[in-house]
């Protein structure tokens, strides 16, 4: 048995002193940047939700959509989007819709169930819906879809913890 097939062939070996080489990425200039859908606006937001951004959001008439451009940066080694980062962006998505709808009281993310249903490409603009399925005093129950062009791509449910109260009106 070869020593080095225990060893995982995107990290170096630790008994090594040379460092893995890079792995190939095509230039930036390869292909053009793919255009965010029409009616989408940037949100720069500070923390996590920013590195994983930039983030888009639109007012619809079943309430807020959020969404994000696909890049290189969100692939993983198999070259698709990374599930953390599809996880990420539902799990941001429905916070963010459990806040408007609870008058912007602070939510946080008790439990996330998130099933894949198909994978997402880099150029692909991603949009996540959702809705409150109940809400009590202290939690809020969540569904919703992240999906490409209407096609879902992942579902997901949440609980989410009631934080604060909401905010004092002038």
């Amino acid at each position: 048995m070869n020593a080095q097939s225990d060893v995982d062939p995107v990290l170096p070996d630790p008994a090594s002193a040379e460092p893995a080489a890079p792995e190939s990425v095509a230039p930036e200039s390869a292909a053009p940047t793919p255009a965010v859908p029409q009616g989408w606006r940037k949100r720069d937001l500070p923390g996590f939700a920013g590195l994983i951004g930039p983030l888009y959001v639109r007012k619809e008439a079943e309430g807020w959509a959020y969404g994000l451009m696909a890049d290189a940066n969100h692939l993983n080694p198999a070259g698709v989007v990374h599930g953390g980062l599809l996880t990420s962006l539902l799990d941001h998505g429905l916070s963010a819709i459990a806040w408007e709808a609870l008058g912007r009281r602070t939510c946080v993310t008790v439990q996330l169930d998130t099933h894949f249903l198909a994978a997402a490409r880099a150029g692909q603009f991603l949009e996540v819906r959702g809705r409150v399925v109940r809400a009590t005093s202290s939690l809020v129950f969540m569904q919703g879809e992240l999906s490409v062009a209407g096609r879902a791509l992942a579902t997901g449910a949440a609980v989410l913890k009631v934080m604060g109260s909401a905010p004092s009106t002038p």
